[in-house]
């Protein structure tokens, strides 16, 4: 309550007549004039009136101590024993808070920043957040619910705009450890069949380990070596790239029992094979228009090394010119075939029959080299229908179809069977959607018996005119048409031979994007794009393993014939598996040396100087047999203490102002009764 004027009057008016009284009152008094002290009442009373005293009142509300609680919902800990720690500590905070109405909580949960790639744990942004509309004096405390792993730590002088302790609640145990690998260094680009080095480090926290760690290497799934690292200790590897294309390299160290968690036990590594000097033979049996549209082709690809050669003068040729006399080169047949011919990526025989220019023996050395992981390109004329047929010498054992003998002469334009709609060496060839196709005729093809392998374009009749095939560890195919440069010259618009040849090529040297049943993923940002592709029937859902271990079943959307598709954002960054069927593969979404992954262990350290320089706490809610929390000490002013056992929550004195009541002292009645009562006693004092 206060007292409070608004005179009627100026200052200067009321300080006037306030003098004019003294003088007055001043001079009865130095006469001795009866009554003095009445009138000075009654001038007192006049002039109190005209400053209009008013009694006023606040109507105040207190406010409330604002606390804010940072939970910590980061992949770190996403485990199963730190989520129920956090949970039941969440619970316990909500229920024990409620004791104290003047306390208001503020529960914050804080995740990774879907908008990063490199995923971490930001507790102290997102408690200036949380604080931004709250006035300093109103923070009670600032409680830490985490693993301590905190990655945005302003440090202990940082001015974190308020005056009131930090407390940190500590999940996980204090003897945890955990295994983890990392990729040191290693090269994004390789040349393939070349050694590459690279450096893994293996790192056992919270632990001295002795002794070594296996590490299980894998190249596209498949193990390639295992190493015995030291933990601390950097492991040089050297590894040969096995194929052009993406190559996911895996690294698995073993598991150690009751680690924290399993997800950091493996790393990825993709490297990209670059073939360097692809070197392809190039046998024509005879000159013919399609020669040329072959060495075009391949002479455009500067990466290819082309040996071609040409059979111009047959050996049974006989007309009399000395050998010394012509000007043809002869034909290095044991170079090529025994000495060299594991030297070349791809052998394609272009019209070519057998006139003994190669020893019988030489296409059983051609079989062995297509067993043993070659590649040939059968490129048939009507002589594959002849008695010279290269399908009657040993090769027959590696080709996927032998030929009838018969030739079929007839206009017709070459179509993708059904299955080679979905088969990635003819799917989406330009003009095939249209009906009849978008390109020009083909007149000629050569009758085969039922061919193995795979049919993907046919001719008249639905007869099999390209045809592939796997053969041991190598590739077969067979083009059943020697036609093809019509194509290439334009011939009723020609057609797509060079996407055609080159898919065949790539095909056949096992070109990862080429194969017919393949699972490939990777990461756009933070969203998992995986691929699926196959010859046969809709593959069914995905299984997608996340780095916290649990799993997702996905469902593929069809993209195009015999291929499928899953683009989903994920919510967790780290090493995904994703499976179907037989197939599975990798993929990291994030930065690989994200800070959430490179600790996983509990630790009390990185909060304790916050904690100390305010007079705070830091404790593990884990007691052995549950979770347990200190207690909550509400203290007013300044905090002093330093509670080992409980929270310190400093409470405001800040108010909100709600209403004023005012009370004028001369108004009304009570005015108007005090100043008639000093007139009154005035005029019966002046009246004796």
């Amino acid at each position: 309550m206060n007292l409070e004027f608004a005179p009627f009057l100026p200052s200067p008016a009321l300080a006037a007549l306030a003098v004019l009284a003294a003088l007055l009152v001043a001079i009865s008094l130095w006469r001795g004039l009866r009554g003095s002290l009445l009138r000075g009442l009654a001038l007192a009373a006049l002039l109190l009136a005209l400053t209009n005293p008013t009694l006023t009142q606040e109507d105040r509300q207190p406010l409330s101590t604002v606390v804010p609680v940072l939970v910590d919902r980061s992949q770190s800990q996403d485990t199963p024993q730190r989520r129920a720690q956090t949970d039941a500590s969440l619970a316990q905070l909500r229920d024990r808070f409620s004791r104290f109405p003047q306390i208001e909580t503020r529960i914050v949960e804080v995740k990774d920043d879907e908008t990063s790639d490199t995923p971490s744990t930001r507790l102290f942004t997102a408690l200036s957040s949380a604080i931004s509309d709250v006035p300093p004096a109103r923070i009670g405390a600032a409680v830490f619910l985490t693993d301590g792993q905190i990655h945005d730590l302003p440090g202990p002088n940082a001015d974190l705009g308020f005056n009131a302790p930090i407390h940190g609640l500590i999940t996980g145990r204090a003897d945890e450890f955990d295994r983890r690998v990392e990729v040191v260094r290693a090269p994004r680009f390789g040349i393939v069949g070349e050694e590459q080095d690279m450096t893994l480090r293996v790192f056992d926290d919270g632990r001295t380990q002795s002794g070594t760690a296996p590490v299980t290497v894998r190249m596209n799934g498949e193990v390639i070596a295992t190493l015995q690292a030291t933990p601390g200790t950097p492991i040089p590897f050297r590894f040969t790239v096995p194929r052009g294309g993406n190559n996911v390299m895996e690294f698995s160290v073993a598991e150690l029992p009751g680690e924290v968690t399993t997800a950091n036990n493996r790393a990825v590594h993709v490297i990209d094979g670059i073939r360097q000097n692809l070197r392809v033979l190039l046998v024509s049996g005879e000159p013919h228009a399609g020669e040329r549209a072959w060495r075009n082709l391949l002479k455009s690809d500067a990466s290819v090394d082309l040996v071609h050669f040409t059979i111009l003068r047959p050996p049974e040729k006989q007309d009399g010119t000395p050998i010394n006399e012509l000007s043809l080169i002869a034909f290095p047949t044991r170079e090529l075939f025994v000495e060299k011919i594991n030297d070349f990526d791809l052998i394609i025989f272009d019209r070519y029959q057998h006139r003994n220019v190669l020893p019988i023996l030489y296409y059983d050395y051609i079989a062995q080299y297509v067993e043993k992981g070659g590649a040939l390109l059968i490129a048939a004329g009507p002589e594959h229908a002849g008695p010279d047929s290269i399908a009657s010498t040993p090769l027959s054992t590696v080709l996927p179809a032998a030929p009838t003998g018969e030739v079929h002469s007839a206009a017709f334009f070459p179509r993708l069977s059904e299955l080679g709609k979905k088969h990635p060496v003819t799917r989406g060839l330009d003009g095939a959607s249209a009906e009849p196709p978008a390109w020009g005729r083909w007149f000629r093809t050569i009758d085969v018996t039922q061919p193995q392998g795979e049919t993907v374009m046919q001719g008249d009749g639905n007869r099999p005119l390209l045809v592939l095939n796997r053969q041991g560890e190598g590739r077969v195919a067979m083009l059943l048409s020697d036609q093809g440069w019509l194509w290439a010259r334009g011939f009723e618009g020609g057609g797509p031979h060079v996407a055609l040849y080159r898919r065949i090529a790539h095909w056949l040297m096992k070109e990862p994007e080429l194969e017919e049943e393949a699972l490939t993923a990777r990461a756009l940002g933070r969203t998992l794009e995986a691929t699926r592709q196959t010859i046969g029937d809709d593959p069914g859902p995905a299984t997608i393993k996340y780095p916290s271990g649990r799993t997702e079943s996905v469902p593929f959307t069809a993209a195009g014939p015999g291929l499928y598709r899953i683009d989903k954002r994920m919510d967790e960054t780290g090493l995904f598996e994703v499976s179907n069927g037989t197939f599975s593969t990798l993929v990291h979404i994030g930065t690989v040396d994200a800070p959430e992954f490179k600790a996983m262990i509990s630790t009390t350290a990185t909060l304790a100087p916050y904690a100390q320089a305010t007079r705070g706490l830091v404790a593990r809610v884990e007691n052995g047999s549950g979770v347990s929390l200190p207690g909550i000490l509400p203290v007013r002013g300044t905090v002093r203490i330093n509670d080992p056992d409980r929270m310190v929550i400093r409470l405001t004195d800040e108010t909100v102002l709600r209403g004023i009541d005012t009370t004028p002292l001369f108004a009304g009645f009570a005015g108007l009764a005090a100043l008639l009562l000093a007139v009154s006693a005035l005029w019966w004092r002046e009246g004796r």
